[in-house]
Parts: C-alpha cells; sequence; structure tokens
C-alpha cells in the first residue's frame, strides 16, 4: 500500500517493509534490514500518523537507554517526523510529546524502567530491538492494553545480529512478523524511475561494499550471520553489556590507552569491585586528533574522580611520553603476549562460582562518537568490536593463531587492562 503521510506538510512515501508496515495488525512486527534501509523512518511515521489519526492514544517510544534513544531516533523524530503545524508539543517534566487532539507519545530508556512502565499503552516503538533481553521485550507487551486502537502492538527495527539471538529465534517461532527491509527501499538512496543508485546512494553503498566479515554481512546484505572463528565466543552483550550505575569512589581505578590517528586512539577508565570484577566506564574511540588533545579531554571527563592505580599503555614510545606530559601521569607498558591476553579475558568472560562473569562494560560509556567512524559503519566503541573480533585464518604465525588485525583497539585495550590485573600485577605511582 501506497500512502503519502500529511501531504500538506511535506512528502514521504512508504517503501518496502516501511509500506508493507501499515497492512499488518500482528501484536509484534520487527522491520530488520541493512544499514541505512530507512527502517526508523518508516516506523516513526507509521507512529505519528496513528497518533494523529487516533484520538487520545497512547505511544511508548524506547530504546534500551534513555541517551541512545535521545542520539537515533529523536533526532529523526524532530527533524524529520515533527512539523511546527503538526502543533505537537514536548512536556520535558512528563517526557512525552502531547497532540492537540489528545493523543500522547512517551519517550523513555529501558534502564530506568519505572518511569516508563507503569503505564498502558496502545502502540510500543523500540528501536534497535536486538539490544533488548527477551525479558524486556515481554514487559513492554504486558503494557499495551489502553483500548483505543482496535489493535494493540509492539513495533520494533533493528539491523541483523548472529542467528541465535532472541529477536530472530522469535521470528522463526512465529510469535513476531518479520519485515526485512532493503537499501532499494530508501529513496536517498535508490531512484525508481531510474532504477539505480543516487550519487548519495553509490557512495554509501559503497562503504557498505568496503566492509568486511561478518558486518558486511549484516550491514550491507542484511543477512542474520555469525563470524566464524570468533574470539571471545563467551561474549554475550545480555550479560556483560550493563546499565550504568554510581560507581564508589572506593572502587580502584585504571587507565588503558591504545595510541592511533588514523586509527582510533583507545582510552578506557575502568573500576575494581571489592569481589575483583573489571568495570569499564568510561572510552574515548576518536580518530583525527592528537594524542594531547585527547589527555587533555582525559582530565576533563576523570575531574573528581579518585586517581588510577595504573595506567597501561601500548608501546608506542612517543605516544607514551605525550600522555603522560599531558595528563600528568606516569604509564606502564601493557602486558602483549596476545594468547595469553585472550585467555586471561576469555576467562574474565565466562560466569564465575557466584554466577556472575568478572567483567563487564557499562552502556553509554562513550565520551563523543566519531562522526567519520559513524559514516565508515566501522565500529565506535569496544562493545561494537567483540562481534567482528575474529581469529586470523590467512597465514599460520610463529607464535601461534592471532586475531585479525582489524578493528581491535578496544579489544587491545580490553587485554592490556585484564593481563595487567590478573597477570602482571597493579604496583603503580601516580606522578604527583
Amino acid at each position: 500500500m501506497a500512502l503519502a503521510v500529511r501531504e500538506v506538510v511535506h512528502e514521504w512515501q512508504p517503501r518496502g517493509a516501511a509500506d508493507r508496515l501499515w497492512d499488518h495488525r500482528e501484536p509484534e512486527v520487527l522491520l530488520a534490514g541493512p544499514a541505512g534501509t530507512g527502517k526508523s523512518r518508516g516506523a516513526l511515521e507509521y507512529v505519528h500518523h496513528l497518533a494523529c489519526q487516533h484520538p487520545k492514544l497512547r505511544v511508548l517510544m524506547t530504546r534500551k537507554t534513555r541517551t541512545s534513544l535521545t542520539q537515533s531516533a529523536l533526532k529523526t523524530w524532530e527533524n524529520q517526523v515533527l512539523h511546527p503545524l503538526d502543533r505537537v508539543t514536548f512536556r520535558t517534566t512528563e517526557q512525552e510529546y502531547r497532540y492537540p487532539n489528545g493523543s500522547t507519545v512517551v519517550v523513555g530508556g529501558l534502564d530506568k524502567p519505572s518511569k516508563i512502565m507503569s503505564s498502558e499503552y496502545d502502540l510500543a516503538y523500540v528501536q534497535e530491538a536486538t539490544e533488548l533481553t527477551e525479558e524486556d521485550w515481554e514487559s513492554i507487551t504486558t503494557r499495551l492494553r489502553a483500548g483505543i486502537l482496535p489493535w494493540q502492538q509492539l513495533v520494533a527495527d533493528c539491523n541483523p545480529v548472529q542467528p541465535t539471538h532472541w529477536l530472530k529465534q522469535r521470528v522463526d517461532a512465529g510469535k513476531t512478523r518479520l519485515l526485512e527491509s532493503r537499501h532499494e527501499d530508501n529513496p536517498v538512496l535508490w531512484d525508481r524511475v531510474a532504477a539505480d543508485w543516487t550519487p548519495g546512494g553509490r557512495d554509501y553503498i559503497a562503504k557498505l561494499d568496503a566492509l568486511t566479515g561478518v558486518r558486511k554481512e549484516r550491514l550491507r546484505w542484511g543477512r542474520w550471520a555469525a563470524a566464524e572463528g570468533l574470539v571471545y565466543e563467551g561474549w554475550d552483550a545480555a550479560v556483560h553489556l550493563i546499565d550504568r550505575f554510581a560507581i564508589p569512589l572506593s572502587w580502584p581505578r585504571y587507565w588503558v590507552c591504545d595510541f592511533g590517528f588514523t586509527n582510533p586512539f583507545c582510552w578506557q577508565a575502568w573500576a575494581a569491585d571489592p569481589d575483583g570484577r573489571l568495570y569499564r566506564y568510561q572510552e574515548i574511540y576518536q580518530t583525527q586528533r592528537l594524542v594531547e588533545d585527547h589527555a587533555r579531554l582525559v582530565l576533563q571527563v576523570t575531574a573528581g574522580e579518585p586517581r588510577p592505580q595504573a595506567v597501561v599503555c601500548d608501546h608506542d614510545a612517543e605516544g607514551r611520553a605525550t600522555f603522560e606530559k599531558y595528563a600528568e601521569v606516569t604509564t606502564t607498558a601493557a602486558h602483549k603476549a596476545v594468547q595469553e591476553g585472550v585467555q586471561a579475558v576469555a576467562a574474565r568472560l565466562q560466569r564465575a562460582g557466584d554466577g556472575q562473569p568478572r567483567v563487564y562494560l557499562l552502556r553509554d560509556s562513550l565520551v563523543g562518537r566519531d562522526a567519520h567512524r559513524v559514516e565508515a559503519k566501522r565500529p565506535t566503541c569496544t562493545e561494537e568490536e567483540v562481534d567482528g573480533y575474529v581469529w586470523d585464518t590467512r597465514q599460520q604465525r610463529k607464535r601461534g593463531e592471532e586475531p585479525l588485525k582489524e578493528d581491535d583497539h578496544g579489544m587491545d585495550c580490553l587485554r592490556y587492562l585484564v593481563a595487567h590485573v590478573d597477570l602482571v600485577g597493579t604496583a603503580h605511582v601516580w606522578r604527583l
């Protein structure tokens, strides 16, 4: 069904999965496909149209964290979907958009579920649904009972991940309707009249064609693919990637650096709890910036925090000297035995006797996202590297098999830190 939404205000013509969405009334509908196919725009236009057409409709718009929702869906919502003539207002206290007809779109993150899960809705939209746990998903479905729409529905979008993900299994079991999107669905990329890529589309597809491995399978072709030869098979984002919390000042801190300019410079701040578990809570992952500028930023974002017990760095002598000078620290060279370090990280990813792993990454730790990396569809933080961190099987190395040296800057930092704590020790003195 081709439907022009609010033609008086702006023209938007749904295509592909975004078009088929309007004809589906199943309780759970997932738009999935490669990067840049217009999935989120289509779902948001659908939400807005229903809010305009059904007075007093209540909609939940959410993502795993409120911060990530602000940086993604809400930008599209406010800059492309809403228009001043719609007379939709945002109530900061209630964190909701209000329509003249009484409809409401509530926004929030599932990192603070009490703020959004105590109400009832007719419709929910979840962006990047693969970030959720199945428990998150099912909790949302229990809130869909407001009764304004003739049907209640959870609409979500995502890029494909591994085929064993609970969301794909839910699709395969027939619980969730899958609508697959393709790059040709996005009019910004594909000219239907000319049956060819637009100039911008040709550049965008070229970037995706330059990807390798599992990232290309997922972001270019939209396949639910798993990386072959994954280094950290014990990694589970649902377990190891956790919501932010206030870290006690008494917990020891560590910094770790992997230097780069054309490739990303990666700096991570870690804390250790009384049981020795490690938590990454801040990260800089940035290209095209001098080490001295990174060092100044590190001092800025760590102001008021306990001083680190160790600053573990890559062996680059010039990078270490510059970082020491501008961050006012003494660094120690990383323990770089790859196999030994990988095994130490893998051991921490496993659940210990108390049922918990020994290493975690806190969500939304990134201090600014690198626009160049975003445009190139390359990882922008450590957690985005894990799924593509694979063993290098192209050649036999004298020291044994090693990971492929590609998009591994956060992985190197993780390995350096765990090796330092578990294999070397933490004796260190801050430069006063």
